[in-house]
């Protein structure tokens, strides 16, 4: 994005943001905190999605495989969710557990919630035992809604519930599920008409839970008064046009998806293409299919579509721009050069206070760019002193108010304390500044190692590995070692087809990191526990430790 459009497009979005609010009738409420990132009256997504519907009655909101909704219809459909949910007794402030994949349903239950002052708490459909008992259990929601496909996974532990005592269950076809719980199909021949429920601002509108890939899952709190929906709108309009086609795969119980592909498109009164799952071999297929215009990745897809095998079609599409989240600097301009796209690089986290800094192709490539409206930020160490040009440092953001947090985790004030603390939010993301004041994510915090007196980022390890061609996936931790300290492992998925030679990969690292960070050992895995935001569960693998096979460069 050139300066001029950049310039322009700021203009509007700041014109578009005064204009909405003026007719909502908080402007003066608001307008002196933008700056800030802090909305001090925000709204719901339920309440944005009216709004849109009103304006946009007829225009196509949402399209999945062979069905569309328009705005109007997803409206209807969130209005008679509501009013099934009150016929099955729920009440304003409880809780509702939703483990569902990615279908229009989804959202006529996150937004009908929403219309009775209800909380979501939507959860990741790969957990199965105890970590799906333990957040189900530690949200308090009384109710569970369940994909018919995910039931066995909630048989085996409901009768270890302790707050959920109403199961509703999601069919997989317009057949009536076999199964003795209520059936959510049932919501569809309830009449469409607007609930009369008003919100409290102080109640929970929203749980969503922390991947757990380093520890427990934590619960980010969104609270009525402070949803960040309207400081959306500012990034809505900066990147998207109300004729796009914004494509996203990710599920919707993700912040990536709900956040920046939805609620985005809601704002500028765009459409969307919701897939059921990532798959790398239909993806640009689907794209072109569906005429998309944009869509949202994250880091470990963008090599996972570049190692697929090249196709003449690679660039046939009508994609003009992708957003991106931890794009590996190195396959950047490959990226964009194989399949004609522009890539927009993004930070920001759902427990990073609506925190957001953009990079629109007007920093240097692997760069996040620099945080917006002269939005305070400093980078620290561990003493809490800022770091030099240069060097690796934690991002933290000013707290928005001293008499109430920016983030909240539920029931965990041990870990909101952590989080927030003397007047500042610590992201747990580190970060290295250029002289011109560009930030480069460098890696979490809770992922850095201690190597022979040196600070070593997993996260720079494994970006380097990833450019060994055979190898598809990697994951970088810390093993005990005899000595003080750590040894580093490296478990590498090979590309499909391939051998990896763990002492020619060994040989490939040294050339291009410094002793101290290359790994002593190499496991050859198959495959991956992974979230469902392809996240690697490095805490399985972790406590693995040294298993028998794994290849140790100081015995060869």
């Amino acid at each position: 994005m050139n300066k001029f459009s950049l310039a322009y497009r700021t203009v509007r979005s700041l014109a578009r943001f005064v204009v909405s609010e003026w007719y909502r009738g908080t402007l003066k409420d608001n307008i002196y905190s933008i700056p800030k990132m802090h909305i001090p009256h925000d709204m719901t997504w339920a309440e944005l999605l009216e709004e849109q519907a009103r304006k946009h009655k007829n225009k196509l909101f949402l399209k999945f495989e062979d069905e569309t909704f328009t705005y109007a219809d997803m409206n209807d459909n969130a209005n008679r969710m509501a009013n099934f949910l009150l016929d099955c007794s729920a009440k304003q402030s409880q809780g509702v557990a939703m483990l569902m994949g990615n279908t229009p349903c989804f959202l006529d239950v996150f937004f009908g919630l929403q219309k009775l002052g209800m909380y979501a708490v939507p959860i990741n459909v790969s957990l199965k035992g105890d970590s799906l008992l333990f957040i189900l259990n530690h949200c308090d929601a009384q109710f569970l809604i369940v994909d018919e496909s995910y039931l066995p996974a909630i048989e085996a532990i409901k009768d270890k519930f302790k707050n959920i005592h109403t199961i509703i269950v999601n069919p997989e076809s317009t057949k009536r599920s076999n199964t003795s719980f209520k059936n959510l199909g049932d919501a569809y021949i309830n009449p469409p008409y607007q609930p009369d429920v008003q919100c409290n601002p102080e109640d929970i509108c929203l749980i969503t839970y922390t991947s757990g890939t380093t520890g427990m899952p934590k619960g980010v709190v969104y609270r009525y008064a402070q949803t960040n929906v309207k400081l959306l709108s500012l990034v809505a309009h900066l990147l998207y046009n109300d004729d796009d086609i914004i494509y996203t795969c990710m599920p919707l119980f993700h912040g990536n998806a709900l956040f920046v592909s939805i609620t985005t498109a809601l704002h500028v009164g765009a459409s969307v293409v919701l897939a059921k799952k990532f798959s790398a071999r239909k993806f640009w297929d689907d794209i072109r299919k569906h005429h998309v215009t944009t869509f949202n990745t994250i880091g470990a897809m963008i090599p996972i579509l570049l190692k697929q095998p090249e196709r003449p079609t690679d660039n046939n599409h009508n994609v003009h721009f992708i957003i991106s989240a931890a794009c590996p600097i190195e396959l950047w301009e490959t990226f964009e050069k194989r399949f004609g796209v522009k890539i927009y690089e993004t930070y920001g986290a759902i427990d990073g206070g609506g925190k957001t800094i953009l990079n629109l192709g007007t920093g240097p490539i692997g760069s996040i760019g620099k945080p917006p409206l002269k939005l305070k930020y400093r980078l620290v160490d561990n003493q809490m002193n800022d770091v030099s040009d240069g060097t690796p440092g934690e991002l933290i953001f000013p707290a928005s108010t001293k008499k109430k947090r920016s983030i909240e985790y539920y029931k965990n004030k041990e870990a909101s304390n952590k989080k927030e603390r003397d007047g500042w939010i610590f992201t747990g993301d580190l970060m290295k500044r250029d002289k011109k004041g560009y930030l480069y994510f460098v890696g979490r915090n809770t992922e850095s190692m201690r190597i022979k007196g040196e600070n070593v980022s997993a996260y720079e390890v494994e970006q380097t590995i990833l450019k060994y061609p055979d190898v598809l996936e990697v994951a970088v931790y810390a093993v005990p070692s005899e000595l003080a300290e750590d040894d580093i492992m490296a478990a590498v998925l090979p590309v499909d087809g391939k051998t990896i030679e763990p002492k020619h990969l060994i040989d490939f690292v040294s050339e291009n990191l410094p002793k101290f960070a290359v790994p002593r050992y190499i496991r050859i895995v198959d495959q991956f526990t992974k979230t469902a935001t392809h996240r690697i569960v490095k805490k399985e693998l972790e406590s693995e430790g040294i298993v028998p096979g794994v290849f140790d460069s100081f015995n060869h």
